[in-house]
Parts: structure tokens; sequence; C-alpha cells
């Protein structure tokens, strides 16, 4: 094969891998669309949706491999392709989580946490894995740096919020048996949808740390 032809191979497979960044982060804004009306249809779609994800994966996924056995990489072409697979791997577990809020939806039924902002720690965690697929484009280690520092504001989010509901639970006055398993369903929920959006960040670190060792042959943010 001839180089030129490998080397639109590496650009199509960029181009694929922003598209699955893309579509991931189209599912996860739906996915807090949806649990923040309430809408079962709309969260029956994110859940669907979750198998175009999957084949988009396992076919970037083959086509990796494929570069790397057929191809002989150097050095650097090497990084680009082993970072690339690690940061498919990273959009598809974003995905998963997506569905998890569609799937919150359909069992939610009221909010009782009104001061958890559930959608602007969504907000923030799209705009991470937004920047951090940018930074793979555009090859921005600066970017990959500024972002790894941002996870914390995430972190004292998640934490802030289950403060609050737990200074709830402990003022709370329940009246009934009923009342209580009521309140354990929706706290069980609030607390995973936390836990879900935090490890979005998570992963949006995932992507920058991957990009900035493509990039740099750095290593210093994958953990």
């Amino acid at each position: 094969m001839a180089r030129n032809s490998y080397q639109e191979q590496l650009r199509e497979l960029r181009a694929e891998i922003c598209y699955m960044g893309e579509l991931v982060m189209e599912r996860l804004r739906m996915g807090l669309d949806a649990l923040d009306r309430k809408d079962d249809e709309l969260a029956q779609e994110v859940i669907m949706g979750d198998s175009e994800i999957n084949r988009m994966y396992l076919d970037l996924e083959q086509r990796c491999i494929n570069l790397l056995a057929l191809q002989q990489p150097v050095a650097s072409d090497l990084r680009f392709i082993a970072s690339s697979f690690k940061i498919i791997t990273d959009l598809e577990r974003v995905g998963d989580l997506a569905v998890n809020l569609g799937e919150y939806t359909q069992e939610a039924e009221r909010d009782l946490f009104p001061d958890v902002d559930v959608q602007a720690m969504g907000d923030l965690t799209l705009e991470m894995v937004d920047d951090a697929m940018q930074a793979y484009d555009q090859e921005d280690t600066t970017a990959c740096r500024e972002l790894a520092t941002r996870d914390d504001d995430i972190d004292h989010f998640a934490e802030r919020a289950s403060q609050i509901v737990v200074r709830d639970l402990i003022e709370r006055e329940l009246e009934s048996p009923d009342e209580v398993e009521y309140l354990l369903r929706d706290v069980s929920r609030l607390l995973l949808t936390i836990r879900d959006l935090e490890r979005v960040g998570d992963h949006a670190v995932n992507i920058a740390a991957r990009t900035l060792y493509m990039v740099e042959n750095d290593d210093e943010l994958i953990y």
C-alpha cells in the first residue's frame, strides 16, 4: 500500500473518531435533557441509540488493529493509533453513561433535591468532553494540561451535591415506610447520576491524557 494512502487512512481515522465524539456528546446532551424534562420518549431514544455507538466503536477498533498489524507504523504514528484506540474506548463508555441517564429518567417520578443542579454539572462535563476532543483533533497539548486541572471542579461539584443530599436526609421528617422507600429510590438515582457525570469528566481527562502522550510522548496525565 502506498505511503500516501496510509497517511490518508490515518487522517480518516482521526476524522471518524471526532465524529464519534460528536455523536456521543449529542447523546449525552439528550440524556441530560430527558432527565431534566422527565421525557421518557427522548430517554428511550438515547437508550436505543447506544447500538449505533457500539457499532462505531467496533469498526474503529478494527481499523486501529489493521493499521497496527499491516502498516508497521513509526513511533509518532504508533502513538497516534494506540492513543486513538484508547480514546474510542473512553467515548464508548461516555455513551454508556448517557444511556444510564436515559434509564434514570424512566425511573424518576419527582425531584426532591432542587438544590442539586444536575444540569449545571452536566454542562460542565459536556464542555470537558468537547474540549478534550478538540484538543485531540488539533493536537493542542496546552488544552490537555488545562483540562486536567478542571476535573477538580467536577469533583468538588459532586462532593457538594452529596453533602446537600445527606444534609437533607438528616433534616427531613418522614411519616411512613412507603415514604422512606420512595425517598431512598430518589436518593439512589440522584447519587448515581452525580457519580456518572463525574465519570464523564474522568473520561474527558483520559482523552486529554492520551492526546498529550500522542503528541509529546508525555505520560504525565495517564493514570
